[in-house]
């Protein structure tokens, strides 16, 4: 799995991803609150949604949270391998995947079908030790997990399982589809299929350690949904889940990803210049290009094209022309900017700067899309370690 490169803080960058590890352990400590006696499990996949995995992890833990939760298996064996110990769940897998390296790691692992269970316990047979299961049901989503229908037969078919001892079922659960808007009926809907579900399992005898339901917005405003355990991903970094759920800060939340770059050429040009290609800007008086060394490689998206704003020398900047591969272009008029100046295209807002909010309403999309694009070749500078 290609990871970000790491940089030392004091070393000139050309672009950076500067993430405040003390905000992360500020925004998991207010989801630790917010949950109660539940226990939190905080996300970390897709490298901590940008920000780093193995940094926001320990972050995460220092703050309270005693499960971590990732997608793929790899980025579980990766917590391991780093030495992470606590309750690690990864829920995410397709046909053949090895797993017994997972099993040997006490990964916990999901199972939304028949299939996935008979893998999961011929992998167990073959490692010798009894897997960690999670059953997932379907509450109406329509993504992964068991349907109404097909749920009591997995109960069945996992508690037979555990019966020959290659299993132990550790956990029921499920994921809202409209958690981020609170007062969707969906959400109750949800709560009302899930409490059913799990009586189902219960009637098939397993016992589950912990019942899950609730993601970061079900975290932050939904507590009838925080069961035995709650799964917040996005606000762990300080991000809201959604407009209808509050701002961040109205969350008691501190974003934690500021994402920059160092201009690399400041030119005077005259009025009439086509800027990018395309020259789908073109200036309406003599005036200054400042050169941003940051493009689609790098997480920016294309559609930020005459749309995307940057805050340079003090002023924010809309984005000239096409966002291109590897860089794109502000027309800073007559203010006085020179190479190395730092172009902030996101941060908490504290300054002045647009956030990820601002971002992700420019481009319509949400704010996860905006923090997990950043690039690979992007360093993270981990503040506060």
């Amino acid at each position: 799995m290609m990871q970000p490169t790491t940089a030392d803080p004091a070393t000139p960058l050309r672009a950076y991803a500067e993430v405040d590890l003390d905000a992360v352990r500020a925004s998991t400590a207010e989801l630790v609150a917010r949950a109660g006696s539940a226990a939190t499990m905080a996300v970390v996949k897709a490298d901590g949604y940008g920000h780093g995995m193995l940094p926001c992890a320990r972050a995460a833990l220092d703050a309270g949270a005693s499960w971590l939760g990732v997608a793929v298996v790899e980025e579980a064996l990766e917590l391991r391998a780093a030495g992470i110990t606590v309750p690690v769940m990864s829920w995410l897998m397709s046909p053949g995947e090895p797993l017994g390296a997972a099993i040997g790691a006490q990964i916990d692992l999901s199972a939304s079908a028949p299939w996935a269970l008979a893998e999961i316990a011929a992998a167990a047979r073959a490692t010798g030790r009894p897997a960690r299961v999670h059953l997932k049901a379907d509450t109406g989503l329509g993504r992964a997990g068991a349907t109404d229908t097909d749920w009591p037969a997995l109960c069945d078919a996992a508690a037979a399982l555990r019966a020959e001892g290659v299993l132990d079922v550790v956990g029921v659960w499920s994921h809202f589809a409209f958690a981020d808007a609170p007062g969707h009926p969906t959400v109750q809907g949800q709560i009302s299929r899930f409490t059913d579900a799990v009586a189902i399992a219960e009637k098939a005898g397993l016992r589950p350690e912990v019942r899950h339901l609730a993601n970061s917005a079900a975290t932050l405003v939904s507590p009838e949904a925080h069961f035995d355990l709650v799964r917040p991903g996005v606000s762990v970094y300080g991000l809201s889940p959604g407009p209808e759920v509050g701002r961040s800060a109205e969350l008691g939340l501190r974003p934690a990803m500021r994402l920059a770059a160092r201009v690399a050429l400041a030119k005077r040009v005259p009025r009439g210049t086509g800027v990018s290609y395309a020259h789908r800007y073109v200036t309406d008086a003599e005036t200054t290009l400042a050169l941003v060394p940051l493009g689609y490689a790098d997480g920016v998206p294309r559609a930020a094209t005459n749309v995307g704003e940057v805050l340079l020398a003090g002023r924010r900047r809309r984005i000239a022309g096409t966002v291109c591969m590897d860089q794109f272009v502000l027309d800073v008029g007559d203010d006085q900017v020179v190479e190395g100046d730092e172009a902030v295209l996101f941060g908490p807002g504290e300054n002045g700067e647009p956030t990820a909010d601002d971002w992700a309403a420019a481009l319509g999309t949400i704010n996860y899309e905006i923090v997990t694009r950043v690039g690979a070749r992007v360093p993270r500078v981990h503040l506060n370690a």
